[in-house]
């Protein structure tokens, strides 16, 4: 399979899910008793983490070896997008998902979820654009 192929399949399969997540997880967690999300919550984040880790595991990798073997704006800023993503991801969504626990604000936090999320929704969704528009 072309590299370029596994890129486009991985960008695709990260956008589908990012927006999942924006538009179904993170609004329908206040829709949980608070006992019941912290107790979701940690089921959650374990299962999305094996769906979502070897995604961007990957689309780092394939970027990488997209950039070695060729050095263009379109290669250089898709390291860059990325390594924003991730920086966004265990920076701000890490701790905000590790605030989910008794006693705190659902509301507040799935607020947080959302509003922020919109950052890492439209960067993998420009990468997506992105990377179709180079497969074209």
């Amino acid at each position: 399979m072309n590299i370029d192929l596994i890129r486009l399949l991985v960008d695709f399969a990260i956008l589908v899910l990012i927006w999942m997540v924006q538009l179904v997880v993170y609004p329908g967690m206040c829709h949980y008793k608070t006992e019941d999300l912290n107790s979701w919550h940690k089921i959650y984040t374990k299962r999305i983490a094996v769906i979502v880790a070897p995604l961007m595991i990957v689309q780092v990798l394939v970027s990488a070896v997209q950039f070695l073997n060729r050095i263009d704006i379109y290669t250089a800023g898709s390291i860059i997008l990325i390594i924003i993503i991730w920086l966004l991801t265990f920076l701000i969504f890490v701790p905000l998902h590790n605030a989910i626990g008794p006693g705190k604000s659902c509301e507040r936090i799935t607020n947080n979820l959302v509003s922020k999320n919109w950052w890492r929704t439209g960067l993998w969704s420009l990468l997506f654009i992105w990377t179709l528009s180079e497969n074209l």
